[in-house]
């Protein structure tokens, strides 16, 4: 496939991506979700939502697609009206909005939503009469993030309210999930007892005469590691970009996944330095020999956080290198060395790639994790695929 570059609706790429660019393998993409279809022997909802987690969403949703994926998975009903626009047809959920959504405009696009109270689902109910369409439903309770779901105590009362509603043909409850707290964490007690509420809660449904079409628990740590929380389908999202959940998860469950993303630039600028020179704002770091800097041109406005100051590496020319001083709106210094060749135009691997650090890498060294590494390199930073 050529490479090409997608840009967010209304929003433009502000650096030239031979300066710097997250390049895209769309080819690795496609392989994760194969490997991870074969792996879990269910059918797979691929999620999308943050721009398919710094990827690009509509890019990646095609790619889905094209893959078999039956389907996908957005936060907000925004983000599922702009796959609509973009000609995605297929079965597609979202599940996050406020109270003052337009549910007329996803139900009459086709659109798969979320119930999380009785309150919800009576204004889903009414949008359903207002484009005479029925709305399909997923229902979704609580077993112990403490986030979106219904609590167990308002679980029964949402039931019999869907339970009327598709009497009258207003909607049909396509679905019943939820959501594990530590799935990442291998034999956490919160793992046996959120799936035997879930458990309940279908059995529950099941009392009022619901029969959904898939339940889903499972998001990518759980549909890895624990085949008895897969049921119907399964939510897959950061595994299908390369990123193992917690490290070592995929990798100990005897899945390969390969990075989908690598974040490059070019030397801006290379100049020596004496020893004692400080280095930044703040100076907070002095160089301790002759050396030489390179500068790379990006920086937290591009979502390469301030936590990488002194911390996180690159790789240039197949070695790696430290940050030297704080991270910039723009750009930030690397130390090259006292005997360095490098040069203006040199290439430099912020994570991913052959020779670069990996996500884990900068997440280690930024004190967070693989998710917010990716899905924070904003939209300035051109998307290149391939």
């Amino acid at each position: 496939m050529e490479e090409l570059i997608i840009e967010p609706p209304g929003l433009s790429a502000g650096i030239d991506p031979e300066t710097a660019c997250a390049l895209v393998d769309l080819g690795a993409f496609t392989r994760n979700l194969r490997r991870l279809q074969d792996h879990v022997g269910v059918p797979i909802m691929v999620v999308v939502k943050a721009e398919a987690y710094g990827h690009g969403m509509i890019a990646c949703a095609r790619a889905a697609r094209q893959a078999g994926a039956p389907w996908l998975g957005v936060a907000t009903p925004t983000e599922a009206l702009r796959l609509r626009s973009a000609d995605d047809h297929g079965r597609l959920l979202c599940w996050l909005y406020g109270p003052d959504e337009d549910f007329e405009a996803v139900v009459a696009a086709d659109i798969d939503i979320a119930a999380h109270h009785v309150d919800q689902l009576s204004m889903i109910i009414a949008a359903a009469g207002a484009v005479q369409r029925t709305a399909r439903v997923h229902l979704k309770i609580d077993t112990g993030l403490s986030r979106n779901g219904a609590s167990v105590a308002d679980w029964e009362p949402l039931c019999a309210r869907a339970a009327e509603a598709e009497q009258t043909g207003a909607v049909t409850i396509a679905g019943i999930w939820s959501h594990f707290a530590s799935a990442d964490e291998p034999g956490d007690p919160s793992i046996a007892r959120q799936s035997q509420l879930f458990a309940d809660a279908l059995a529950v449904a099941a009392r009022h005469g619901l029969r959904p079409e898939v339940r889903h628990l499972a998001n990518s740590a759980a549909a890895i590691t624990l085949p008895e929380t897969r049921y119907d389908l399964v939510r897959l999202g950061i595994a299908c970009y390369g990123i193992e959940p917690a490290p070592g998860l995929a990798e100990g469950a005897g899945l390969e996944l390969e990075p989908v993303m690598t974040l490059r630039a070019r030397l801006a600028a290379v100049k020596p330095i004496a020893r004692g020179d400080g280095v930044s704002y703040g100076h907070t770091w002095i160089a301790d020999r002759d050396t030489v800097l390179g500068l790379v041109p990006l920086g937290y406005g591009d979502g390469i956080g301030v936590q990488a100051s002194n911390s996180a590496t690159v790789g240039v020319g197949g070695r790696t290198f430290p940050i030297r001083g704080r991270v910039c709106m723009d750009q930030f210094l690397v130390e090259l060395g006292p005997d360095a060749t490098d040069q203006v135009g040199d290439e430099v691997v912020l994570f991913g790639g052959a020779n670069g650090p990996t996500v884990q890498d900068w997440a280690q060294a930024c004190g967070t994790i693989g998710y917010e590494i990716v899905t924070r390199i904003g939209v300035r930073v051109p998307r290149v695929y391939r």
